[in-house]
C-alpha cells in the first residue's frame, strides 16, 4: 500500500524495487537492495523492464512522472559480480542476458512518462548507463560517478551507445577508457546530471521537478517525451554482439576472478 492509500499492486509485485504513490501523480521507485549497493541481477533488469512498461499506461493518468533512487548509501554499483561469475563466459548465455540489460535502460527512455533520477550516491557501471537512461538526473553531493566495466574487461554497453548523445563523445572516452571517478559536480559540468543539491534535500527536489512534470497536461508531456527519444534504440545491436565477445576473453573471466577475491 502506498502513502496515500493507493495501491500500486496492478504493476506487479517486485523484489529488487519499492514502490510508492503519491497524490500528486509521481511514483517514486526505489532500488531496495541496499545489502548489495542496489546492484543489478537478472531479476533487477526483468523487473525494471516490467515495471516501466507500465508506469503511465493506465486510463486515469494516476502516475504521471517518476522518480528513480536508490535505497541505502548506493543509487547502483552496477551489474552484479557474481552474475558475471555465473555467465562464465559463455557467449550463447551472455547475448540473451545483454539484450536483457538494454531491454531495461531502454524501457526507461520509453517509458510513457518523465523519469528523474535522484542519484544518492555511488553510481558505477550500470548505475552511471541508468543515469543517462533517465530524462533528467538530479545527484546528491556524495554521489560518484564511474564506467567501471573496463577493469573487469568489458566495456560499457549502453553507455558508448547512449553517452555520446548525452555527453559528448570525449567525455564518453574518457569515462569509459579509463574507468575514472567523477564527482557530482563535474558530472553536472558534462552534462550527466542537471542539478546538485545536498544529500538531505535531494529527494524533496527529485520530487518536486517530477511534480512540476506531473502537473502538466499528460498527454503532451508524453508526447514531448516520446518524440525527444524517438531515436533511441540504434546502436544497440551491435554494442551487444561487441559486449558479448568481451565475455568470452579470458581477460574478463581473469578480471572477475581477481574481483572476486579481492586481488589485483
Amino acid at each position: 500500500m502506498s502513502e496515500d492509500g493507493r495501491t500500486v499492486a496492478h504493476l506487479g509485485p517486485f523484489e529488487r524495487f519499492r514502490l510508492e504513490s503519491r497524490d500528486s501523480g509521481v511514483l517514486v521507485v526505489t532500488m531496495a537492495r541496499p545489502e548489495k549497493l542496489n546492484a543489478m541481477d537478472q531479476v533487477w533488469f526483468e523487473e525494471l523492464t516490467r515495471l516501466m512498461r507500465a508506469v503511465g499506461k493506465d486510463d486515469d493518468h494516476h502516475h504521471r512522472a517518476v522518480v528513480l533512487t536508490g535505497e541505502g548509501r548506493a543509487f547502483s554499483a552496477g551489474g552484479d559480480i557474481d552474475m558475471f561469475h555465473d555467465l562464465d563466459g559463455d557467449v550463447a548465455r551472455v547475448r540473451p542476458h545483454l539484450a536483457r540489460v538494454y531491454d531495461a535502460f531502454h524501457a526507461v527512455e520509453t517509458c510513457a512518462v518523465p523519469v528523474v533520477a535522484a542519484v544518492n550516491g555511488i553510481a558505477f557501471g550500470g548505475g552511471s548507463e541508468l543515469t543517462l537512461a533517465c530524462d533528467v538526473a538530479l545527484a546528491a553531493e556524495s554521489a560518484r560517478f564511474s564506467f567501471k566495466e573496463a577493469s573487469v574487461g568489458l566495456m560499457p554497453g549502453y553507455g558508448i551507445v547512449r553517452g555520446p548523445d548525452v555527453i559528448g563523445r570525449h567525455w564518453t572516452r574518457y569515462l569509459a577508457l579509463s574507468g575514472r571517478t567523477v564527482d557530482a559536480q563535474r558530472a553536472r559540468e558534462i552534462g550527466l546530471v542537471q542539478e546538485v543539491h545536498p544529500d538531505a534535500d535531494l529527494l524533496a527536489h527529485a520530487l518536486g521537478l517530477a511534480e512540476e512534470m506531473a502537473g502538466n497536461p499528460p498527454l503532451a508531456v508524453q508526447v514531448g517525451k516520446a518524440f525527444l527519444n524517438r531515436d533511441t534504440g540504434g546502436g544497440y545491436a551491435e554494442s551487444v554482439e561487441a559486449v558479448a565477445l568481451l565475455f568470452g576473453t579470458r581477460e574478463h573471466r581473469d578480471a572477475v576472478a581477481a574481483f572476486r577475491a579481492r586481488r589485483a
